[in-house]
């Protein structure tokens, strides 16, 4: 039963509320209850009418101008339809070239590729100077790419010259040791040499002889490898340092190039060259792009003034409404539509005008109800109406 009750409450609610929004259409005036023997209550009520009065009054007139202007559109439309067949072509004529105009007034504004306005306005105002501005970025990253060649070059022989200079290094430490070890075999072979002559009474004179000399001749081929390795040193030491100083320069240009290239970067807002080309390409082609379309809303406009001084020609009253709805004049079914739409409109319009007229002469009604209900107020109550109407009227 809970359940039952429920659902019917929602029903009934819904009911409820749709009798009520029918019935704020129907405005009543709920005289019962009023005293009017109480002059605030009658003056009170009396006021509320004139109020009502003055609101519809008001909302009439908007209503009737509206009205009026749906109704000569409607008239445009049927003395647009019998037009001589002559003036009908050269009116579309001129239609036509005018909506060419419009289709590419809409393709210019709603283009994708279009350039922002404050980029444009940019480039535009530098643009005597972005060829050379261009050139000089080119020129100024072609010379980086090359100095930077320069000093992984010289990069490479700094690293070659510092490999020999250990290579060297090591062999020198070699040689010196080599050395070592002659002379220690020397002082061993004759050591050796010695204990046989006098010990085991040898004739050792030649084995003297042969070790001096192959000490002699050891040593001799050491000390010329030490001295070709030691003078290669100095060489590549010397070599070393004036590549220090060719780095050095090179390192000087590239720092210099690349601050001003970046100085380019800043004052065009760019990151590269190519970049700033391709803007500059695309703010030729929106250049031009803008030019045609400059070109084109002259020519809208043109033909726009040119359509509005041949509808005005006819007894048309609103011209710019047909002027700014071409399709209207070349497209039969788009008057029968427009026709159709203001017709619905009309209807519409003459719907609330006759519910406020109602409105008002019900109110109108009521207070000619009162003032034959009690004729001792009539006086007061004109006077009332009166003053209401002197105000509302400024």
């Amino acid at each position: 039963m809970k359940v039952f009750d429920f659902f019917k409450k929602i029903f009934t609610s819904k009911k409820r509320r749709k009798a009520q929004e029918g019935e704020w259409e129907n405005l009543v005036n709920a005289r019962a209850g009023v005293d009017f023997e109480q002059e605030e209550e009658r003056s009170r009520y009396v006021t509320d009418c004139l109020e009502q009065i003055a609101e519809v009054s008001q909302e009439l007139e908007m209503l009737q101008g509206e009205y009026s202007r749906v109704t000569a559109y409607l008239t445009d439309l049927e003395e647009l339809e019998a037009l001589p067949d002559q003036e009908k072509e050269s009116l579309e004529i001129t239609a036509r070239k005018l909506q060419n105009m419009e289709r590419e007034y809409e393709d210019f504004t709603h283009r994708s590729n279009r350039m922002d306005d404050a980029v444009y306005y940019q480039f535009k105002n530098r643009e005597s100077e972005l060829e050379e501005g261009i050139e000089k970025i080119r020129k100024t990253e072609n010379y980086g790419a090359l100095v930077k060649q320069d000093m992984q070059r010289l990069e490479g022989e700094r690293l070659a010259y510092e490999y020999r200079k250990n290579e060297l290094r090591g062999m020198m430490e070699n040689l010196r040791g080599m050395a070592v070890i002659f002379l220690t075999a020397l002082v061993i072979c004759m050591g050796l040499l010695a204990a046989l002559q006098f010990g085991l009474r040898m004739q050792t004179q030649v084995g003297y002889f042969i070790a001096v000399l192959a000490a002699a001749l050891a040593m001799t081929i050491l000390a010329v490898k030490y001295m070709d390795a030691d003078r290669e040193m100095d060489r590549v030491l010397r070599d070393a340092r004036r590549l220090i100083k060719l780095k050095n320069k090179v390192k000087i240009r590239y720092v210099n190039n690349k601050n001003l290239l970046d100085y380019y970067y800043i004052k065009y807002d760019v990151d590269s060259g190519r970049k700033l080309e391709k803007l500059y390409r695309q703010y030729l082609e929106e250049k031009e792009q803008r030019k045609q379309f400059a070109e084109t809303e002259a020519r809208r406009e043109y033909y726009h003034k040119q359509l509005l001084a041949q509808l005005s020609r006819y007894r048309i009253r609103y011209p710019d409404q047909l002027s700014g709805n071409v399709s209207v004049i070349l497209d039969h079914r788009e008057q029968v539509e427009r026709r159709h739409e203001l017709i619905l409109r009309r209807q519409s319009l003459r719907k609330q005008m006759d519910y406020n007229n109602t409105v008002a002469g019900e109110a109108k009604q009521e207070i000619k109800d009162i003032v034959m209900a009690y004729p001792r107020y009539a006086a007061e109550i004109t006077e009332m109406v009166d003053r209401y109407d002197s105000v509302y009227r400024r």
